[in-house]
This record gives structure tokens, sequence and C-alpha cells, in this order.
């Protein structure tokens, strides 16, 4: 699975303003619906659902907020950078200004935790997220993330 099969350009919010989780997990579940076709206040819950299990906070400034939802017929991403980082809830405890969001359909098995896995593994990258907070545009967060899918992939 690629990076690019989950993410189009459209799908990125390159600079947001949000001062709290729930706001931001609100604009990621708003950007899903438009792009996705959902509803968002069924996206927004299961977001929300999933962050009471714990946090998707993986740390060094990132999230990557999951969730299952029923009208998806494939893996899907939100990708968003904060203007200014957010308490949430982090495994290192460290305020969150990147946001991979990913949205799978509600029947999908192993491929939903490859997808997590795959994110993960990239955005674990120091170099990769500090460029990521330095791009201005859609088109080069885009061209980042997938750039930096296909040199791991080498």
């Amino acid at each position: 699975m690629q990076i690019g099969d989950l993410l189009d350009v459209d799908a990125i919010i390159p600079q947001v303003n949000a001062p709290s989780k729930r706001q931001a997990l609100a604009l990621i579940a708003d950007v899903a619906s438009r792009r996705f076709g959902l509803k968002v206040p069924e996206v927004l819950e299961a977001l929300l659902e999933r962050e009471q299990l714990g946090s998707t906070g993986v740390g060094h400034g990132v999230g990557v907020p999951h969730a299952r939802l029923n009208g998806l017929e494939r893996m899907r991403g939100v990708f968003v950078r904060l203007e200014t980082p957010i308490d949430f809830k982090a495994v290192d405890e460290q305020p969150v200004d990147l946001l991979f969001a990913l949205f799978a359909p509600a029947d999908a098995g192993a491929e939903h935790l490859r997808a997590l896995a795959r994110v993960s593994r990239i955005l674990r990258r120091p170099a990769l997220r500090e460029q990521l907070r330095q791009s201005q545009s859609a088109d080069a967060l885009f061209a980042l993330l997938v750039q930096e899918q296909e040199a791991s992939a080498a």
C-alpha cells in the first residue's frame, strides 16, 4: 500500500488553526466528509470513540487518528498541519501539529493495521517531520509524503 493510494492533494490542509484536540478532529471529519462522501457527525463520533480507547498521538508532534467507517470502499487519508501545536495526550506528552488521519471500511482487516504501521513508520523520520513543518502547500506536503514512501521502499 502506497501513501498515494491513501491520500490525495485535496485531502491535505497545509496550515490551519485548531485550538483543541476536538476541534482538530472536527476539522478532519469535515475534510473526510467532503472528500469521501461521509457524514461529519459519524466521522467525528468514530474518531472520538477511538481516542477514548487511548490517544493516537504517537510522539514527536505527530498524531495518527483513525477509524473504521461504513460507506468507505477503501482506505483513505487526510493530512493536516496545525499552525500551533495542541495537547493531544500523546505518548511522549508533547503537543501535536502533524495529523495523518486514516479511515478504513468498516470490514477492513489487516489492511487497516498495515496502513497505520506504514504511516507511523514514515512519520518517525525526524528529517521528514521537519520538512513537513516547513512546507507551505498541499502539493509540497503530498510530494514529501509520497517521496518518503518511495524512499523507504527502496
